[in-house]
């Protein structure tokens, strides 16, 4: 993720920004220069841009709601911004605290999104692609509690379970499931790989390949699913996948592998975008050294975001060792599971 500066008093400012604390200026998001820009008023609802080139923009009617703050071109009919159109069922703001899970789900989802149009990534909706447009569900669950939402995806509808917005539930399903690791832009970028699977693998010609390296996907997936939950992870699973549930069927090995993808990169951004330098003294051999002085979503080559990325993890892992908290990376990067993220790597670049 990058950081952004304020273009009326250069203050540094963050995606989810609204308002320069510094200028005061109203501020928004242009999904497609990816810049966070400072704005002056016009006629209303108008806004001018004082990104360069200047132009008229709104916001996106979700601005309302105080959950969205990406802009809309003036010629642009939609009242919904790129990612907020793709909202199908979204939660019932007459219900207490609704706004407040919603308010959560959004920033995680449109922290994915500004992944997916980095990496131009193709985002039809579903009035685009009536069959397989992209499109999320936000649930809640029934009110007699007997039957929870399941977060997952289906045909390009994803599904995401309000309840995963609250820390104590989401930590709850966490050790009850036996996983290191549960957030909901942890959730948001596995479900994306199954809809990517769907239009780069099996429909764009790389099946074959992709079964060579994460198995036969043709074995039922229910079945599989069933085994998983009755029996676990096989013995030695840590040397080929990137999680135990990865274990579970050449479907879930990719999404898993395309999630972490994810996480490597846009976090190594952000270590970019600060200059972030890895150096322990201790360390002579330099084992532990890096400079993040690269741009990860053009880098094609995965041992070159591997390189960088455990001597970041080992540093960040530390320093949350720390403050009492959890590793931010409780994963380890096998060979095997090297070989996955390259081939997650290729797809996005060869696209």
């Amino acid at each position: 993720m990058k950081l952004f500066k304020c273009q009326h008093c250069a203050q540094l400012l963050l995606f989810e920004n609204t308002a320069c604390e510094k200028c005061g200026h109203a501020l928004g998001y242009l999904p497609d220069a990816f810049v966070l820009t400072a704005l002056e008023p016009e006629t209303e609802p108008m806004w001018r841009t004082l990104a360069k080139p200047a132009r008229k923009v709104r916001y996106c009617d979700n601005a309302q709601y105080d959950l969205c703050n990406w802009l809309i071109d003036e010629a642009d009919e939609n009242k919904l911004c790129r990612a907020c159109r793709h909202n199908h069922l979204v939660p019932d703001l007459s219900l207490a605290d609704n706004l407040r899970r919603w308010s959560k789900i959004e920033q995680a989802k449109h922290r994915l999104f500004y992944t997916l149009t980095r990496f131009g990534l193709p985002l039809e909706t579903r009035a685009e692609n009536p069959t397989h447009g992209l499109v999320f569900d936000f649930l809640a669950d029934a009110p007699d509690a007997r039957q929870k939402v399941m977060t997952g995806h289906d045909e390009g509808l994803i599904t995401i379970a309000l309840a995963e917005a609250d820390e104590a539930e989401r930590e709850q399903r966490r050790l009850k499931m036996g996983e290191p690791y549960r957030t909901l832009l942890g959730h948001m970028r596995h479900e994306i790989g199954h809809h990517y699977w769907d239009i780069l693998v099996r429909d764009g010609g790389k099946l074959e390949a992709c079964r060579a390296v994460f198995g036969d996907d043709s074995r039922d997936y229910n079945e599989a699913l069933q085994e998983h939950y009755t029996k676990g992870a096989p013995a030695g699973w840590q040397e080929n996948f990137i999680s135990a549930y990865a274990t579970t069927h050449p479907w879930e090995d990719f999404a898993e592998t395309w999630a972490h993808y994810l996480h490597i990169v846009d976090t190594l951004g952000t270590g970019t975008a600060f200059g972030l330098r890895i150096h322990p003294p201790i360390d002579k051999a330099n084992e532990l050294e890096a400079k993040l002085d690269f741009d990860p979503y053009d880098t094609t080559d995965v041992q070159i975001l591997v390189d960088a990325w455990i001597p970041l993890v080992f540093s960040v892992n530390s320093l949350n060792r720390s403050m009492g908290q959890p590793d931010l990376y409780p994963f380890v990067l096998t060979n095997g599971v090297i070989a996955k993220l390259q081939f997650i790597c290729d797809l996005l670049h060869d696209k």
